[in-house]
């Protein structure tokens, strides 16, 4: 049956296809599937000029869509909280089917365009681990690191090179593999000088060879083809970043480096965003997501009021002045000494209660997302950890996705189980309230209910001794 459905849709694109290119030209393309456990009935498809077609699932998790005066290019569909990117070129017939319990590694193409798609979906999901490898080497030497990197990057081309051998491919997808190729690299080499402490960085920069960042020449920082790839706003973050973190060491010296709290640090990473980033979605992008970080880690209040304004200065986007009006007011609120905003929880046998309510002694919650599984299963693990060093202490979990539940349910149930979990009733407004940035936030909270930290992370070196430091009292 699977396999007749998609015959027929290919052949529904087909005979569209020919039809239409007899009579009208070739600018469009064809996009269709099955979703195996949809969490919604619609996909949202997106393409790079913000373009959006809501498209609706039938009586059986399926579609197909027809893609008018089609703009060859990268375009994003999603669907509940998850998004992938696609490439679609004119006359492309492209299909796929996914399982949202899995929905990256579940995810395969067939159709005019599949060989593609295919290829570039690897990479995306390679690229993860390439970071996670190349994250742990930045203790190396800078000519080893570059010696790893290079090597790298070239067994990517020898990949690509090896599949354009066997394969026709378009103009546009080589250029997309080659520039998803060389702003990873680039994006490597950008990370290198971030180490924990200020000595360890300063090490780094005065140990970088001249030529170690020679290819800078060649980026493009509003490079509106590229704004959707996430290798191109990987190498963004980390090269103003990295910049910036130069200027700082050159007026700052004496300041104990500390790169998500430094007021100096900050307020010079948003001048370079503001003066390297004209592309006004990029620039709102950056910014929001360093001041947010800022004000997230922060617990200076003067400091925190000087980023606020700053990015107020430079941003014309009037939704990101209301939404960080809104977090930072959220942060406020969340200081220690409150109690926790009175929202609503759901168990996952579907009984909703009050959060406070659920509060028992000392506790300590922490937040999850099926779009982070990493996260989630380090996460659990070191809760599983610390409830055998600290029965006294109620831990608490909750799933934040925007959608239904059935698939953070079939993560706990396939890994952790249901004690203590919880999903928010209200996933939108609820983490506004609890200003959940970034996904390790942890809440502290004692036996009074009353918050002693609100941004913690189990997995800070001092996490442990802020617990036993309350438990002590």
């Amino acid at each position: 049956m699977k396999i007749y459905f998609s015959i027929v849709l290919i052949s529904l694109s087909f005979f569209g296809c020919k039809k239409d290119t007899a009579g009208m030209g070739s600018d469009f393309a064809y996009i269709g599937g099955e979703i195996i456990n949809p969490i919604e009935n619609t996909i949202i498809l997106t393409s790079q000029d913000k373009t959006t077609d809501t498209i609706k699932l039938d009586g059986r998790n399926r579609f197909i869509y027809k893609i008018e005066d089609l703009k060859p290019g990268l375009y994003t569909f999603k669907h509940g909280s998850e998004f992938q990117l696609i490439l679609l070129e004119p006359n492309d017939s492209l299909l796929f089917r996914l399982n949202t319990f899995d929905f990256d590694e579940s995810l395969v193409y067939t159709g005019r365009g599949a060989k593609q798609n295919n290829f570039l979906l690897n990479e995306f999901l390679e690229n993860e681990k390439t970071e996670k490898s190349i994250h742990k080497s930045r203790s190396l030497s800078p000519k080893d690191f570059s010696r790893k990197t290079d090597s790298v990057r070239q067994a990517q081309i020898n990949k690509f090179k090896a599949f354009k051998n066997k394969h026709e491919v378009s103009k546009t997808f080589e250029n997309l593999v080659l520039e998803h190729i060389n702003y990873s690299y680039y994006a490597s080499k950008e990370t290198y000088p971030f180490r924990r402490t200020r000595q360890q960085v300063l090490e780094a920069f005065n140990s970088l060879p001249n030529d170690f960042y020679a290819y800078r020449k060649n980026v493009d920082y509003n490079d509106v083809d590229l704004k959707n790839f996430f290798a191109y706003k990987w190498f963004l973050k980390s090269n103003i970043s990295n910049i910036a973190l130069k200027k700082h060491m050159s007026h700052c010296a004496n300041e104990d480096f500390k790169r998500g709290r430094s007021l100096c640090f900050n307020l010079d990473r948003l001048k370079f965003i503001d003066s390297l980033v004209s592309d006004s979605d990029l620039k709102e992008e950056l910014l929001y997501h360093y001041t947010v970080k800022f004000l997230s880690t922060s617990e200076n209040n003067e400091g925190i009021s000087v980023v606020l304004q700053n990015y107020l200065d430079k941003t014309e986007n009037e939704k990101g002045k209301k939404m960080i009006m809104k977090f930072a007011d959220a942060i406020e609120k969340l200081a220690p000494g409150n109690r926790l905003p009175n929202l609503e929880i759901v168990d996952y046998q579907n009984n909703t209660k009050q959060i406070n309510k659920v509060l028992k002694g000392t506790t300590v919650i922490t937040f999850w997302s099926n779009m982070y599984y990493d996260h989630f299963m380090e996460n659990h693990r070191k809760i599983r950890n610390l409830k055998k060093k600290y029965p006294e202490v109620t831990f608490i979990s909750i799933n934040i996705d925007n959608h239904n539940p059935n698939k953070a349910m079939h993560t706990l149930r396939s890994n952790f189980g249901f004690n203590n979990e919880y999903f928010l009733k209200t996933p939108i407004e609820s983490t506004e309230k609890l200003a959940i940035h970034p996904m390790t936030k942890t809440f502290i909270l004692d036996k009074n209910k009353t918050i002693v930290n609100s941004n913690t992370n189990i997995f800070y070196g001092s996490f442990e001794g802020q617990l036993l430091g309350l438990l002590n009292n």
